[in-house]
This record gives structure tokens, C-alpha cells and sequence, in this order.
């Protein structure tokens, strides 16, 4: 019998509406900001609704190495909440956001495996719910606000041989770690080396 791969049991699953999943675990409709029928944001408001509720119980899973069968943090944890679950127990596990980059190379995506992975696994893998695209954007802002501060007078006095905050980029693409921008005449600005870092590794993730 063959083994199905990640993606055929992810898109085999009978994945629940996210209010009924959010109920499930205690958190009403209405703090829910959904993206879909399958994914939705928590409000930040409904903290304050909560604040008299007692803590519960934290299991840290950090610091494992794959097995080379692709065990690792996500699929041990994806596990551990699904074997509490299934004793009774009320369990959520809260996983960070996959970087796309490395969803292309050979690590692969970042919601589990086999049947300890979270699905829409196509979704969370690509783009999910737009937060690396709003921290992408943000950041390079910034970036265009430092190169736009020195091309009209430089009040700051900015040495543009040290300016350290690279522009970033949610890909792994080694062409872009080192470059030179503001080619292309005076209209573009002063030219300087530069350079990409992937999104995650942005400050504005702090």
C-alpha cells in the first residue's frame, strides 16, 4: 500500500467552518475576525473580555531537529495538541506563521505532516492571512524613507556607507543579499550598496 504524501491527506481532510472550531475551544463568534470559512484572526479586543479567566496550562516544544522523516517542532506539537484533545482535554496549539521562502526549497512548508499537519495547508503555507505581506510593506517603507531622506539634503548627516537596515523580501533569493541601488541617473538618488534580508529577520517583526 502506498504511502499518501502531505498534500493528498490535506486536501482529503473534512476541515470545519473556523467559528465552529473557535467554539469548540470557548471563543465566541464575534471575536472572531474571519478570512474565509477556514481561517480567522482572534480580536484583540477579546482580551480584555477574558482577563478574569484562570490561566491554563503551557507544554513549550522548541529545539528539535527533524527526523529525516520530517518529524519536527510543528508535526510533534500538531500531535501532542491532537492526543490531548482526543483524552478530553482542551488544548489549542499556536504555531508562528510559515515563511514562504522556505516552503520552496528543501525544507519544505511549515503546518506538520502526515496526519499531524494543519489545514488549509496550501493557505497557511502561501500568503495565509496577509501579515508577512503588511510586515514586508512596512518595512521597506522604512527603507525608502532612509534612501529618500539622503537624496533630499540629508539633514541627518546619514553616512550612506553605513546605513545597515537592508530592505527584505518573504524569499530565499541569494541574487538579492547584495546589491547596489539608486542606479539609473541623479533622479534615483545617491548609489549605495544594499541588500535583502527575508521578511522574518525584519526588526518590524519585533
Amino acid at each position: 500500500m502506498s504511502v499518501k504524501s502531505d498534500i493528498e491527506i490535506a486536501r482529503e481532510a473534512k476541515i470545519k467552518p473556523i467559528a465552529e472550531v473557535a467554539a469548540k475551544v470557548g471563543v465566541p463568534a464575534h471575536a472572531l475576525i474571519p478570512y474565509g470559512w477556514t481561517k480567522a484572526k482572534i480580536s484583540f479586543d477579546y482580551l480584555n473580555e477574558i482577563q478574569g479567566f484562570s490561566d491554563g496550562k503551557l507544554i513549550l516544544v522548541t529545539a528539535i531537529s527533524p527526523t529525516p522523516a520530517g518529524e519536527g517542532k510543528t508535526t510533534t506539537t500538531v500531535g501532542l495538541s491532537d492526543g490531548l484533545n482526543y483524552i478530553g482535554k482542551k488544548a489549542i496549539a499556536a504555531l508562528r506563521e510559515p515563511s514562504l521562502g522556505p516552503c520552496f526549497g528543501v525544507k519544505g512548508g511549515a503546518a506538520g505532516g502526515g496526519y499531524a499537519q494543519v489545514v488549509p495547508m496550501e493557505d497557511i503555507n502561501l500568503h495565509f492571512t496577509g501579515d508577512f505581506h503588511a510586515i514586508t510593506s512596512a518595512h521597506n517603507l522604512l527603507s525608502a524613507l532612509i534612501d529618500n531622506h539622503i537624496y533630499w539634503g540629508n539633514a541627518l548627516g546619514i553616512d550612506q556607507r553605513r546605513v545597515g537596515w537592508k530592505r527584505v523580501l518573504d524569499m530565499n533569493d541569494r541574487a538579492l543579499r547584495s546589491i547596489v541601488n539608486s542606479l539609473g541617473g541623479v533622479s534615483n538618488g545617491f548609489p549605495r550598496e544594499d541588500g535583502f534580508d527575508i521578511t522574518v529577520a525584519s526588526e518590524v517583526m519585533a
